[in-house]
């Protein structure tokens, strides 16, 4: 088989989550440690920086690679879910995993596949761990898929546990409210493995540090030692802040690419990772190298996305935010970009509870409603419906290629057109 075709077979052998939705989840870990341990083991030959959490989580990866790459550090970086091409998802110093590398390894263990019958993310991370492993790198920063405990990127030996925060995403698996999904994502907190959580939540902070006490291990919370200030410059490419670490001046005019004020957060539990592993002598690093890797972060790993702008007339913009919190972030970050009318592309996947994101949409905004291209897409007249009920208005699109056509046909040239409500929406326009 050529790329192609793997990918093809891929697609339609192994259940894939993004596509499908309840039918590709395992409520274990056997398949992933029997298909690990077929491939001896390769999880074992490489320090791992374990990140969890809500939102966040692929920012603050994609961050944490890029300052170990301009460090110096052979770094792989698995993420998921892909918005362009599978190879997305495992990338070393920022290059996609080679295609002849995907098929030599579906076709190697083939076999395998058809024996353990793993999901397709049971497989992508497979893949990854033993790619890594050949490659010999020094770090792997591991973005979980959904939730924590019963990820398959759980079975590694991280030198670090980062849970960016907590919020109301995939309850229909790991549970009904906050505390339930809290004790699901601090399952990657590991025996006397070190833990960053991104922010100190009401309610969440005692379940963390309830399991890092039963695990010998404590929680440091990036927000209560980093701050950014914001600096205004005329350079309207980059975000700049000055850093503030325990209230000592930490990196001055730190240049960030990530255009979104939610992004702040990101870059407080990225730094507080890199402190810690410089302070406990896991990596040797200086500031500099630090602040140089924050800049370069789109550089260095392509991430893409997140508050992306695609054009400028009019302006458009996409964001991948895709549950409450995530959405919120979105709007705020909308709220606080000058327009004279916003025209929203908007699609959702059919899994979500429509209320919890629809009644959070600005009601004065143009909806052209879409359905992205998988079978978890929600329909758009349900969609449509839905929306009306929350008082926005707006057309359904067969496509949201056409929705987004019509949409930029409409804006004048000081609108603002907004591109969002799921990461499969956002994949079919990059």
């Amino acid at each position: 088989m050529d790329y192609k075709e793997t990918l093809n077979w891929l697609f339609s052998q192994l259940p894939m989550y993004q596509r499908v939705g309840k039918a590709a989840y395992k409520a274990d870990l056997d398949t992933t440690i029997q298909l690990l341990e077929k491939l001896g083991n390769p999880q074992d030959k490489f320090n791992v920086l374990h990140v969890a959490g809500t939102n966040g989580k692929g920012s603050v990866a994609h961050m944490l690679a890029s300052i170990l790459q301009e460090a110096g550090y052979r770094t792989g970086l698995y993420t998921s879910p892909h918005l362009k091409d599978f190879r997305e998802r495992i990338k070393i110093n920022g290059d996609m995993i080679p295609e002849e590398k995907v098929v030599e390894f579906v076709a190697k263990h083939k076999e395998t596949f058809n024996q353990l019958q793993p999901s397709f993310f049971e497989m992508t991370v497979a893949m990854a761990y033993d790619y890594f492993s050949g490659e010999k790198i020094d770090f792997a920063v591991l973005e979980t898929g959904m939730g924590g405990r019963l990820d398959s990127t759980n079975i590694s030996n991280p030198v670090v546990s980062v849970i960016t925060n907590i919020g109301h995403d995939h309850m229909q698996f790991l549970g009904d409210d906050t505390e339930k999904i809290a004790r699901e994502k601090a399952g990657i907190i590991k025996k006397d493995i070190p833990v960053v959580v991104g922010e100190k939540q009401h309610g969440i902070s005692e379940i963390f540090e309830e399991i890092a006490v039963e695990k010998n291990t404590s929680v440091i919370y990036a927000d209560e030692h980093f701050d950014l200030k914001p600096i205004q410059r005329r350079d309207k490419t980059k975000l700049f802040y000055d850093v503030w670490h325990d209230n000592e001046m930490y990196i001055e005019n730190l240049a960030s690419p990530l255009l979104a004020v939610y992004q702040i957060k990101n870059i407080k539990t990225s730094l507080q990772v890199i402190e810690l592993l410089s302070t406990n002598k896991t990596i040797t690093i200086t500031r500099q190298t630090i602040a140089y890797g924050i800049e370069h972060t789109i550089e260095n790993t392509n991430l893409m996305g997140r508050w992306q702008i695609l054009s400028s007339n009019p302006l458009t913009i996409c964001d991948t935010g895709h549950n409450p919190e995530g959405i919120q972030a979105v709007i705020d970050q909308i709220n606080q970009t000058a327009f004279s009318h916003l025209h929203f592309v908007f699609g959702m996947a059919n899994d979500k509870i429509p209320e919890k994101i629809l009644y959070l949409l600005p009601k004065e905004a143009t909806y052209y409603f879409c359905k992205p291209d998988i079978p978890r897409g929600m329909n758009t007249d349900e969609l449509r419906e839905h929306a009306f009920k929350a008082g926005l208005r707006g057309k359904s699109y067969s496509s949201v290629m056409e929705a987004l056509n019509s949409a930029v046909n409409n804006a004048g040239v000081n609108d603002l057109v907004f591109i969002g409500g799921s990461t499969f929406v956002v994949a079919e326009i990059i």
